[in-house]
């Protein structure tokens, strides 16, 4: 198949996984990225090798994951002459990233001005920390200190007084990113109807606002804190949680009246759906559903935590997803993956990249996939 961005070329000035994250995206769906490189051993992530990386003489898996399918052009842009092959290029391209602090490219004769002087229409996007405006905009950050910022710690733990506990991946990181492809897309689709270019600002603090959506306007309106849940659902149903059996942990989902019958069914519960002192009946058998409603929160789930605790969560897993409730035993990553892999209980759009001799990189595809069509770029990266 045609690719939906092929034809389009991206100038890419970004490093780490913010950026790298969104250009990946773009040369994905078929555009010509290039990345710019310093020569002094270029983007940071090229040196992040893992034991299996430093062993098999590979570059580093997570830089290849991340910029599968770019071109690299090693320039130095502090260099008045370096800064000059950049702007040449951008007379080229349609897309110019950058992910440095606010102000720094300006410095070096590379922001949006001096790039729209080369190219009237093109899209220009910044991801930072903290966006291009704002007093707090010239400050740097990682992921873990935005989830630190923005509250993402404090929603994570069991308790009001446990400590702040972050996501254990950049979670943020990529998030921005994933911003970034889509608002570029966005700016390129609108390009072909006015003609015109744009200006795009994303930061990593609006991608955590995101991740936090339902909460973060909750509490815009209300003026409500999200408390900690721990291992519990969204919902606030008293089954949507983790618990401990006999082999491992469960998670469970039965939010409705409908799912909760279900799960008590295949526990022997079922007496729990009648008792009024335990559940809001009058909520439980309500035209419509919605969500169980618990009066005696704890009661219900010690009752429940008893139960599972007897029983495999192996077991449990395929008896509530065979009656229609969601439940998954609790994976580690790699152990979720090899269980999957290759086979059919969920046929990921799995891609790899790099030389094929030296092993390459494997990754999980995009997130993605247009069905009934192969998406691979032209040249397999």
């Amino acid at each position: 198949m045609a690719l939906p961005l092929q034809g389009v070329r991206v100038l890419d000035l970004s490093h780490v996984i913010a950026g790298p994250m969104a250009s990946f995206y773009l040369a994905q769906l078929g555009a010509d990225v290039i990345k710019i490189e310093s020569p002094a051993g270029g983007d940071v992530m090229r040196a992040a090798k893992s034991p299996a990386d430093v062993a098999a003489g590979d570059t580093p898996s997570g830089f290849t994951a991340l910029n599968a399918g770019k071109r690299s052009f090693s320039v130095d842009i502090r260099t008045p002459e370096g800064a000059a092959q950049v702007r040449a290029l951008a007379r080229t391209a349609d897309v110019f990233i950058e992910n440095f602090r606010p102000g720094v490219v300006a410095r070096h004769g590379l922001d949006e001005a001096a790039i729209r002087a080369e190219r009237p229409d093109i899209v220009y996007c910044s991801i930072s920390a903290y966006g291009q405006l704002g007093e707090w905009s010239g400050r740097g950050a990682y992921d873990h200190v935005v989830q630190a910022l923005t509250g993402m710690m404090m929603m994570s733990g069991d308790s009001a007084d446990a400590p702040p506990l972050k996501v254990g991946f950049p979670v943020i990181d990529v998030a921005a990113g994933m911003l970034g492809a889509l608002s570029v897309v966005s700016a390129l689709f609108r390009r072909m109807h006015d003609g015109q270019g744009a200006r795009i600002d994303t930061s990593m603090v609006q991608a955590s606002l995101m991740l936090m959506y339902p909460n973060a306007s909750t509490f815009l309106t209300h003026q409500v804190e999200p408390q900690r849940v721990g291992n519990r659902g969204y919902t606030g149903s008293p089954t949507a949680d983790t618990y401990r059996c006999a082999d491992g942990w469960l998670a469970t989902a039965a939010n409705t009246p409908a799912q909760f019958r279900k799960l008590t069914r295949v526990l022997g519960m079922e007496a729990l759906c009648e008792d009024g002192e335990a559940l809001d009946l009058a909520a439980f058998n309500a035209p419509g559903g919605g969500f169980v409603v618990a009066r005696d929160l704890e009661g219900v789930r010690r009752r429940f935590r008893e139960a599972f605790a007897t029983r495999s969560a192996a077991d449990m897993e395929a008896q509530l997803n065979a009656v229609g409730v969601a439940a998954a035993r609790v994976r580690r990553l790699g152990e979720f993956l090899a269980e999957i892999d290759g086979g059919q209980q969920l046929p990921l759009p799995y891609r790899s990249y790099g030389e094929a001799g030296r092993g390459g990189t494997r990754t999980p595809g995009l997130g993605f996939r247009f069905l009934g069509e192969q998406m691979e770029r032209p040249d397999g990266a």
